[in-house]
């Protein structure tokens, strides 16, 4: 059990704001091992980016439970999750989510300043990270000074720099030309393969599907199959 780093069982999440509840999620059963290279896809309204979210520490369960690295988060106070996902999971979102005031090099090392590394070790994991997704060169540049793919990949180098136990990406193509997409999933494939880094997508890139070495196929919140290559 120890390479297993995600354990969902029996999933349930009910948005009931409304008239009409929306069960997104109706008893999911998922486990992701050490290194994995997994796409979550399906449909709109399959509950993919609300298993995601769960996976992630950002939303929680209606019922059952899901442990990451042997830890229950469902369980967690706040607090005590935000501590969590500093430490354990790192995040690539579709719209970056970059700190536009900061610098590449800023954005990369801010977790990392979260966590109280000193500023020998920022430095030298920062460099080391931006090296890796090819941008060595534009460490001092903000945001608005990269494109689009060049901000994607800071925010890999950023999902990165803390150590996390997995790497979450939603919809990390869906703003991206084909060249940039067919640079990043290079990057993060590398850095699967080379250093056993675990990666899970929610995506309906057909690009990214064809990628994975696992295909986890969702629809109306149920697992309708789950393919490995």
């Amino acid at each position: 059990m120890s390479d297993i780093v995600i354990q969902a069982s029996e999933l349930h999440k009910t948005y009931d704001e409304t008239a009409v509840p929306v069960h997104a999620l109706r008893g999911v059963n998922l486990q992701i091992k050490q290194g994995e290279f997994t796409a979550i896809v399906g449909p709109s309204g399959s509950g993919k980016s609300t298993l995601l979210n769960i996976i992630g520490g950002l939303d929680r369960p209606s019922s059952g439970n899901i442990q990451v690295g042997g830890t229950d988060i469902s369980t967690l106070n706040d607090n005590q999750l935000i501590d969590f996902r500093k430490d354990n999971i790192g995040f690539v979102f579709q719209s970056y989510n970059l700190i536009p005031v900061l610098t590449a090099k800023e954005n990369v090392e801010f977790v990392m300043m979260l966590q109280g590394s000193s500023t020998e070790e920022r430095d030298r994991r920062t460099k080391e990270l931006m090296d890796a997704v090819g941008l060595g060169d534009r460490m001092h540049n903000r945001p608005s000074e990269l494109s689009g793919g060049q901000q994607q990949r800071v925010a890999v180098a950023r999902a990165l720099a803390p150590k996390p136990t997995f790497i979450l990406a939603d919809e990390p193509t869906a703003n991206l030309d084909s060249t940039s997409t067919a640079n990043l999933l290079d990057i993060m494939a590398r850095l699967n393969k080379e250093e056993n880094i675990t990666f899970v997508f929610s995506t309906h890139d057909q690009r990214v599907i064809d990628r994975a070495r696992r295909v986890v196929v969702l629809e109306d919140g149920l697992i309708a199959s789950d393919t490995a290559s």
